[in-house]
């Protein structure tokens, strides 16, 4: 028996090695690439950047159109997503009965499982039905995107919801209930503030795939050379669509680079976006649980 635990702990710790030296190293070969290629000309182009920041002038040969659509499109994908995510995942842990959660768990499982250039055809499709059906000025376009991608993320934030909920103690359900409080008050006011943890994780998960995400955005309205888009029903441009561009199409090892550059300002633009949802579920899990 004592083999055997030697064999799983040494198991455990070569996974855990191998996990950790492989995102070492694809995170030191994008710096190691890319480090070099950050400069304000990759983001700017030649537009002064205080001209690009306050939209004076339109930057055409650097990043910060892409920038600014790939941010645009993973606030407005969560704005989306989150809302319905949550109250979805609050009504399988809290309100639907043994049947229809599990016709429902089943439909979001599938839903989890369908890939991402098949949601992104949908949208397309959308796309097309609308401009044919409703008006010629709608197509493929910011707004679009957005929609497909919070339909791609749903499953991963109805789920963590869903589990952070129902793996809360039996005690801390009872408490509240039975001091007098409605159903409604326990959630918002017991469960949902230490479950903010476990949602926040889902949160997380659909960030980072709303901005790693090509498939989709390539078929509903992500573009070369957009601009910075002036409305949700504008075309846009952003850094995975650039990065994948320039990886297959590049004529230059230089050219090369930038993709690199690109990357790991994505990488960090994911981090910023990261920790600000620590932040905001550390400030909701005190608004939620002293303030109340």
């Amino acid at each position: 028996m004592k083999m055997l635990d030697r064999v799983v702990i040494a198991f455990s710790w070569i996974s855990a090695v191998i996990i950790v030296g492989a995102v070492c190293a694809i995170f030191g070969h994008i710096i190691l690439n890319g480090a070099g290629t950050i400069k304000l000309s990759l983001i700017f182009g030649d537009v002064a950047p205080l001209d690009a920041l306050l939209l004076k002038r339109q930057v055409l040969n650097g990043l910060f159109p892409a920038v600014i659509g790939t941010l645009l499109l993973i606030l407005i994908s969560v704005m989306w997503a989150v809302p319905l995510g949550l109250g979805t995942g609050i009504y399988l842990a809290e309100y639907a009965g043994a049947i229809s959660k599990k016709i429902f768990n089943l439909f979001f499982d599938i839903l989890a499982g369908i890939p991402s250039i098949v949601i992104g055809l949908f949208g397309f499709a959308l796309a097309i039905f609308l401009h044919k059906n409703v008006s010629n000025n709608i197509g493929p376009c910011l707004l679009i995107s957005s929609m497909a991608l919070a339909f791609l993320v749903l499953p991963y934030i109805i789920r963590t919801t869903q589990v952070a909920l129902e793996e809360l103690p039996r005690e801390m359900r009872l408490t509240a209930l039975a001091l007098g409080a409605t159903r409604l008050q326990n959630i918002r006011h017991v469960l949902l503030p230490r479950a903010l943890s476990g949602i926040t994780t889902g949160v997380i998960l659909a960030i980072g795939r709303c901005a790693e995400d090509t498939a989709v955005i390539l078929l509903t309205g992500v573009v070369a050379m957009a601009g910075i888009p002036h409305s949700l029903m504008g075309s846009y441009e952003a850094l995975p669509f650039y990065i994948y561009y320039i990886s297959s199409q590049y004529t230059s090892p230089e050219e090369l680079l930038t993709g690199y550059g690109a990357s790991l300002i994505l990488l960090v633009l994911c981090i910023g976006l990261f920790s600000a949802a620590f932040l905001i579920q550390k400030r909701l899990t005190y608004i939620t649980l002293y303030r109340a």
